[in-house]
């Protein structure tokens, strides 16, 4: 019983280079947008995670860029897990644009972890907050 979350970005001209094709860099902010919708879809809050002291850092992104996104199109990211392993979370997602075309693809890993005085120490997932690791267990889609 996997779950999608679905978001639509909203395009901005100054998010353009000299082509009038969205920047490449800005697909990375586009994901984030679509890991904070899933998130939120399933009742858990990030910045309540911060406050408690964890965070989720990026561990790897990849991406690959299939059909150009154009300033005035539509578009909008797809996000869902295909792993949770206590320690590591992975989000994959498509981003599409209004004629459904998969411009593109890819995954996000994150790292859960808990603040220190050097930056952050890995923690188990499972452990820290156990309703939340369970619910991705639940929703995950298999690679």
């Amino acid at each position: 019983m996997g779950h999608i979350a679905e978001t639509e970005i909203q395009l901005l001209y100054a998010d353009t280079d000299m082509m009038g094709v969205m920047y490449h860099g800005n697909y990375i902010k586009w994901l984030e947008l679509g890991r904070i919708k899933l998130i939120e879809d399933l009742g858990f809050s990030y910045v309540d995670m911060e406050r408690e002291g964890f965070v989720a850092p990026i561990h790897n992104v990849n991406i690959t860029y299939k059909v150009p996104i154009m300033y005035g199109d539509r578009a909008f990211v797809r996000t869902w897990v295909t792993k949770n392993t206590g320690i590591r979370v992975t989000y994959a997602f498509e981003i599409v644009n209004q004629h459904n075309d998969v411009c593109a693809d890819g995954d996000v890993t994150c790292i859960v972890g808990k603040r220190t005085e050097k930056g952050f120490k890995p923690v188990n997932f499972k452990k820290a907050y156990p309703e939340w690791f369970a619910k991705y267990e639940e929703i995950k889609f298999e690679e």
